[in-house]
Order: C-alpha cells, then sequence, then structure tokens
C-alpha cells in the first residue's frame, strides 16, 4: 500500500508547522496539502518552506474542501467554529478527520459529533501519550478514594492561550468525575472569586495561570485531612501533540464511523 496522504488545516500555524514537520519526518505518510485562511500572506507559499524543513513543492491554499479530497486523512487544529464547519465538510467528502481543537462549546461539540456518525474522527484536547495516561490514572484515583477527598485541577499556559481552563484541564474533571461516577457539570468549580464561601464536599475545583511562554502544566491535586497527592504532567514540547496526531492520523484511516479519543488509538 502507498503512504497515506496526510493534510493539515491551519498549515502555517505555530502548531500546523510542527505537524507539517512531523508528517514530513514520519514513516508510511506524506504531507498531501495544506490550508490557511483566504486573504492569508502564507497562502500560495510552500508549505515545507513555511515549516522550516525546505521547499517540497506544495503550495499552502485556501479551500478546505479541495485538501479534503485530496488527503486520506486531515488533522486540524484551529478555532472551535472552524473546527465544526471543517467537520461538516468532512463528512460530506467521507475524508476521516484528526481534531486536536480546545475551546469547543456543547454546540460545536454537538456538530462534530454528527459529523462521526459518517466519518471516523479522533477528538482528543490533547494529544500527548503522557497526558492520556494521566487521564486514565486520575479516573481510577477518583474511583479508590472517597469523598473526602478534595479534587483541585490546576493548569498554566502560555500568555496567549485564549481559552481556560484549558481543555485538557477539564478532560481531566471529566476523568475525575467518571471515577467516581457523578455529573461533572455538577460537581465542576472553573473559578472562586470574593467571599466564595466553604468548599462544598464532592467539587472538582479548577484554577487557570497564564504566562510567558509556557507550553502546558496540568496538575490534579486530590486533597484529604493530613495528606495529599499531587498528580503533574508538564509539557516542554509542542512536538509531542504534533507526534500524537500524526499517529492519530495513521490510525483512523480505514476506522469505521464513530467519534474516538487518542485512548482507543493507543490502546489504552
Amino acid at each position: 500500500m502507498g503512504a497515506t496522504r496526510i493534510g493539515v488545516v491551519g498549515c502555517a500555524g505555530r502548531m500546523g508547522r510542527m505537524l507539517v514537520a512531523e508528517i514530513a519526518a514520519s514513516e508510511n505518510c506524506v504531507v498531501s496539502g495544506g490550508t490557511e485562511a483566504p486573504g492569508s500572506g502564507s497562502v500560495n507559499h510552500d508549505i515545507g518552506e513555511a515549516a522550516g524543513i525546505g521547499r517540497i513543492g506544495i503550495p499552502v491554499g485556501d479551500n478546505v474542501e479541495k485538501l479534503l479530497r485530496a488527503a486520506d486523512v486531515v488533522i486540524e487544529f484551529t478555532t472551535p467554529a472552524a473546527t465544526a464547519e471543517h467537520a461538516r465538510l468532512a463528512a460530506q467528502s467521507a475524508t476521516p478527520l484528526v481534531i486536536g481543537t480546545t475551546g469547543l462549546s456543547s454546540e460545536e461539540t454537538a456538530l462534530i459529533r454528527e459529523a462521526a456518525s459518517r466519518i471516523p474522527i479522533v477528538l482528543a484536547p490533547n494529544m500527548s501519550l503522557g497526558i492520556n495516561l494521566l487521564l486514565d490514572i486520575v479516573e481510577g484515583v477518583a474511583r479508590r478514594l472517597g469523598p473526602e477527598w478534595d479534587i483541585e485541577i490546576i493548569e498554566m499556559h502560555h500568555r496567549g492561550k485564549v481559552d481556560a481552563p484549558s481543555g485538557t484541564a477539564l478532560a481531566l474533571g471529566r476523568a475525575a468525575a467518571k471515577g467516581r461516577d457523578v455529573s461533572f457539570e455538577e460537581v465542576a468549580k472553573r473559578g472562586r472569586d470574593g467571599i466564595a464561601g466553604a468548599r462544598p464536599a464532592g467539587e472538582i475545583g479548577f484554577a487557570a495561570l497564564r504566562g510567558g511562554d509556557a507550553v502546558g502544566d496540568h496538575h490534579v491535586v486530590f486533597a484529604a485531612a493530613g495528606e495529599r497527592l499531587e498528580l503533574v504532567h508538564r509539557a516542554t514540547s509542542r512536538a509531542i501533540y504534533a507526534k500524537g496526531a500524526v499517529r492519530a492520523a495513521l490510525w483512523v484511516v480505514g476506522r469505521s464511523p464513530g467519534l474516538y479519543g487518542l485512548k482507543e488509538v493507543l490502546g489504552l
């Protein structure tokens, strides 16, 4: 069989450039194309040069539908509204999709789920192996520790990140809620300010820090009287997300329609 043709939406952005470089460096796959928004200064420039890997003879395009038709699978890390639209277009062209976009609303997630009834989609708020192992661990710890253990999730990202708490922090909270067999929406506390009152039992709290060029730190704290358990993951390079996304892209081709996570990709 030939190499898997992988397209990248948002190919000239920070994450997009890393994805192009990772695809080009990986076995069994090739860069089939990439797009940026119409009017972007990157359109018609060579994708390889934008990614810092040298000229590969493929210009940056601005037509996502054309990209979808020319690829075996497409990876996209863009904005929530754009992601929902790209999922719809991918379903129309029967092209598998890997989504790493965070900050999706419930409505946008529902549109992605609708598209996944027609094509296979991998949706993961974080593409790193370590984080996905941590999700599994957090669920197990929350299941084993009683309600007298408070759960707090602290995350830090670079100053340019626009959504808070991060998609990964929310995924960790959902893992903890699943372990406790409770509704995440009913126990999540996304911030505290002023006279917030005593902490209710069973609450899952969040704190979001922003500053500098932090790639992504996540702390899950289980606190009880007299002791505290802390689980920590620190990302020092965005390359881990590109590696995970390319692995997901190679995995999803040929799968049945459905919404998958990196847990399935990694066989966890």
